[in-house]
């Protein structure tokens, strides 16, 4: 277990839990009148789409890569059958938001397609965000590490685009964890090539956007679920504040929109960056499943 490795993996699950409260909220004024700004955890409202979820909770994004981390600690390796079960079981009785990536993915899975043709035809960004447990486990192994992403993301999110991002923040991550700056590891990972050329495209202008209005810039590029929105604004805001995680993230929250996508990529990457330091203490402490993180990230450790 190293430093960064284990701050990417919390400072990922804590934007999630940070998004929570105002989370795909797009009128930035009702953020401001509504709740203000968001500088600590907190419980959705009661019109909330996550309505009924706790403060320190997930969005179902969040949920997701919990069971990921679990599966990983449990086979000590990516297993996609096992995932897949796992991530069936976490929505048979869900008691939360289920998107339309999700409940096409569970018709498929009722349907017994076989796991790697299950995958719905979303673009989101959701399903590339959620592997910080995979580059924690593979962060020594890119080439595994690369295929794992393609086979999880797949399973939910079977769309170029997002297929395209999941790579790309792989790479990133694990560029970062092997000692690169934020803005030289997204050169190298976009040098590397997307395989998607409207969202290479939209990667380059994320990546001239750092030192912009946030709002202003997220607005622009979009504040909706799509990974060619959404990815452009995580980079701008891994660029904007990369030397300060607390204010990225509470940033990305005051954005509005589908901040619980974007969070998880920006955690992860300056989370690998900056270290645990980093994270706010109080926030770990708000977190319902710190210690369960802490533990399953052992357990990899011992596996591996």
């Amino acid at each position: 277990m190293t430093t960064q490795a284990t701050a990417m993996v919390l400072a990922s699950f804590v934007a999630d839990s940070l998004a929570l409260g105002a989370h795909w909220i797009y009128e930035t004024d009702v953020i401001d009148q509504r709740i203000g700004r968001v500088e600590s955890l907190l419980a959705p409202l009661s019109d909330s789409f996550h309505a009924g979820k706790k403060r320190g909770q997930f969005t179902h994004y969040g949920d997701q890569t919990m069971v990921l981390l679990e599966s990983l600690a449990r086979k000590g390796v990516f297993s996609l059958a096992d995932f897949a079960s796992s991530w069936k079981s976490l929505f048979s009785e869900y008691q939360g938001y289920i998107d339309r990536a999700t409940s096409t993915t569970l018709e498929n899975m009722n349907r017994n397609l076989p796991l790697d043709h299950c995958g719905s035809s979303s673009s989101d960004l959701g399903g590339a965000a959620r592997i910080a447990p995979l580059v924690y486990r593979y962060q020594h192994d890119k080439k595994a590490l690369l295929a794992a992403v393609q086979e999880q993301t797949k399973l939910t999110h079977n769309n170029p685009a997002t297929l395209a991002g999941a790579d790309f923040i792989a790479k990133t991550a694990w560029g970062v964890l092997q000692g690169s700056e934020p803005a030289e590891a997204m050169e190298q990972a976009l040098d590397q090539g997307v395989a998607d050329i409207d969202l290479d495209n939209r990667i380059r202008g994320g990546l001239d956007s750092g030192g912009k209005d946030t709002r202003t810039v997220i607005k622009q590029f979009g504040q909706v679920c799509g990974i060619a929105a959404a990815l452009p604004g995580a980079i701008h805001l891994i660029l904007t504040y990369s030397n300060d995680l607390r204010a990225a993230l509470i940033e990305n929250v005051m954005a509005g929109g589908d901040s619980a996508a974007r969070g998880l990529v920006v955690g992860m990457v300056l989370g690998a960056y900056l270290g645990e330091k980093a994270i706010p203490e109080q926030w770990l402490m708000d977190m319902e499943k710190t210690d369960a993180i802490r533990e399953l990230m052992t357990t990899i450790d011992t596996a591996a």
